[in-house]
Formats: structure tokens, sequence, C-alpha cells
């Protein structure tokens, strides 16, 4: 029994997907679940997106995708893109996992996989187009391809994909966007010209997906754009978009008591009550992905949470486990109550973006950075796009929440 929670809705993640996709009609979806779906929880995020229409599936490290076949996640394809020498590359071959290539060691590497698990390996190359990041320069891509054809001649390898990924999509005016999606354009007519017929080119992103229809090409990979964030909150809100944060985290208040002026709260006495008041500590720490960044001071309060339709504040110092939340003079609150850090921000509730905001963060790492120990509870009737006992858990809690 943990006293918190991250709610997370499964039907506004399908939703999320249908609503992606309409922003990108002349595209297939590839919904980015890695990093356990940005803390949402990876099979039961998958699960939801493919119900929303993903048909693709992509995950940073290998053991995400062989977790998703592992658990039946089979009729959709799924790629895999960041992974050191001596990944399990053979089982996710022999899992039909399509796998990235970013350098000439990874061609062999996945060469050697395929022949060890007798199928053809399907590899997507990937070219740095002006990121900076993982990924073939425009030179050595030109340099793999003699090599790849070979492999592909052999039959060790299929060349299904080209893809890269933009630096400054979340601003759609930048410079940068135009000059890297002409690099990537020539890079499909190299590897065209050199005979390898593409399956999908991919390059756009959440931001991307929803602000540059021009780099759509023939898959699009929005990641925190499933989960309901706005990857563009300079230029618009999720609402705005068309969707709906899928997580509430949520903790029932421990300790609650009346302190006089002068007290000090939390390390370092950071922030101290300027009346007699009333304290309210929230079980919630940095241990459990709560930043140490959103904490509270005399001059501004932390990051935000509600409280009985109230909106309060971290005060002083987030500690390992918990923080403190001034209740106010008089505050009737009791241990047991129920405190919303951030969900869709319907009911006047603070939004991962507002954390982000009080972290000097992005709304990725809020939800992202979610502790292990905090539980995930699936709600949302998928039917069967989602096993029955992950639904039935899920309606069970939302039941408890509800009472």
């Amino acid at each position: 029994m943990y006293p918190a929670r991250a709610v997370v809705d499964l039907t506004a993640i399908r939703d999320n997907v249908r609503s992606l996709a309409a922003h990108a009609p002349t595209a297939q979806v590839m919904a980015v679940v890695k990093a356990d779906a940005y803390g949402h929880g990876l099979v039961p995020s998958a699960r939801a997106a493919i119900a929303g229409g993903a048909t693709w599936l992509g995950t940073a490290q290998v053991c995400e995708a062989l977790e998703l076949r592992r658990a039946g996640v089979l009729d959709v394809r799924v790629l895999t893109w960041l992974y050191a020498p001596g990944a399990p590359l053979r089982e996710a071959v022999e899992a039909d996992v399509d796998v990235s290539v970013a350098a000439a060691w990874a061609l062999d590497e996945v060469v050697a996989a395929a022949r060890a698990a007798g199928r053809t390996a399907r590899v997507h190359l990937k070219v740095d187009t002006g990121l900076g990041r993982n990924g073939l320069t425009p030179v050595q891509l030109v340099e793999l391809l003699e090599p790849a054809l070979r492999a592909e001649a052999e039959g060790a390898v299929h060349v299904v994909g080209l893809w890269s990924h933009l630096a400054f999509a979340d601003e759609p005016e930048h410079p940068t966007v135009r000059a890297q999606a002409q690099v990537f354009a020539e890079a499909v007519r190299t590897v065209e010209q050199a005979g390898v017929r593409l399956e999908v080119r991919h390059l756009a992103n959440s931001a991307a997906t929803l602000t540059t229809p021009a780099v759509h090409y023939d898959l699009v990979r929005p990641g925190v754009a499933v989960y309901g964030l706005s990857p563009v909150p300079q230029l618009g809100g999720p609402e705005r978009y068309g969707l709906t944060p899928a997580m509430t985290l949520e903790a029932e208040l421990a300790t609650v008591k009346d302190v006089p002026a002068g007290t000090g709260v939390s390390y370092a006495h950071q922030y101290v009550v300027e009346r007699d008041t009333v304290l309210g500590v929230v079980p919630l720490g940095y241990s459990d992905g709560i930043p140490r960044h959103a904490s509270g001071g005399a001059a501004r309060l932390g990051g935000p949470v509600q409280l009985g339709g109230r909106r309060l504040g971290v005060a002083g110092r987030v500690c390992m486990d918990q923080f403190v939340v001034d209740l106010g003079p008089g505050a009737t609150d009791r241990a047991g109550d129920r405190v919303v850090l951030f969900g869709t921000g319907a009911d006047g509730e603070p939004t991962a973006q507002d954390w982000a905001v009080a972290a000097d963060t992005i709304g990725y790492e809020i939800v992202t950075r979610l502790g292990g120990r905090v539980p995930r509870v699936h709600v949302g009737d998928l039917g069967e796009s989602v096993e029955p006992a992950v639904a039935a858990a899920g309606r069970d809690r939302a039941e408890q929440v509800v009472r």
C-alpha cells in the first residue's frame, strides 16, 4: 500500500494517437514508448497506442523492444535504435524487431546477429542531418551503402528505412529545421539511387508531427504527445492539438499539524512561516522523481499541488521521500486527504507543464523521471486491446479513487 500513485488513462493515450494521426493523414504513426512509455507503463501504453491506430512502436533500448514482444505485442512493427557493442541483437532479429544502424560496427553486429539467427534482419539507417548526436554523417552513410547492399544481397539484412531526428523541431520556424530537411532529402536520394528500396522514411517527432507537415514522409514518430503533453508549450497547450494528458499524479496527505509563526520548514529552513498556520506533509520526494529544483522559498512557493479545490505550492526544500505544503491558518485538511500534483488541468489542478516551469525543465522530464516505487494504475476501457487483468485492475483502482 503506497501513499501515492500515477493514474494513467489509457483511453486518453488511445485518443491522443488518433488526434496525432489526424495531424499526419499521409503517414503511418509510430508511437514512441521508450523509457517505460515516458513513465506511463510500457505494455499497457503500447496497447492503448495500437488501439488508437499506431502501426509502429519505437523503443530506444533493445530490452524494451524484447519486453513488448514477450508480452505478446506482435501485431505491429517495433523499431529499436540505441545500443552499444554486444547488445542482444540476435534476440531482436529472432523477435522480428527492426534495428537501427548508426555506425559501421553496428552493421557488422546486425549482420552477425542475422547469420546466427538464420533470418533476415530489418534495418533502418540512421543519418545525422544536424543534431550532432547518434547517426551516420552523410559521408559515412555513403561509405556504409556498399557493405549494406552486400549484406542485403547475401540475405542477411533488408534495408527498409532511413531516418533522422530534428534539433529544433519545437521551434518550427528555426532555420535548422529546413536545413536538416534538405540534408535528409538528399540522403534519401543517395540511398535510393544506390538501389535501396525504402519502405519508410521518417524524420518527424512530436513537434514536427503537429507543426511541420513537410517532413511527415511515410511515418511520424510522436513521443511525448502520445501521452498528452504539448511538445511546443510556447505555441499552445495540449488542448490546441486535440491532446489530453494521460497521467494524474496523486498522493494522500500524511502529517498535518499546527505550527506557530517563525517555524522553519524542511532542510536549511529555506521557507519560514510568517504567521500561525497549518503544515501538511505529502509523502513523495526526489527519490520518487519530484524535482528538488521545484523547492519553495521565501520569495516564492515551489511546485504546485491541488488540495480541497485550492492551489498550494511546495514550502521549503523537497526531500528524498516527502515535501511540505503550507495549508494556511485554520486549515481543516486531514491526513489521508487527496493531493493532486498534476493532471489534465480540467478541474483546475496543476499540469506537468506547470511543474516543468517550477523546476525550469520540460514536461517530458516531469513524467519520465517518476520513480519505480510509485505505482502506475491504468484505467480506461479499451476492450480487447488491453489484457483483461490490466483492465480489471484499472477499473478496481478507479472505483477506489472515486470512493
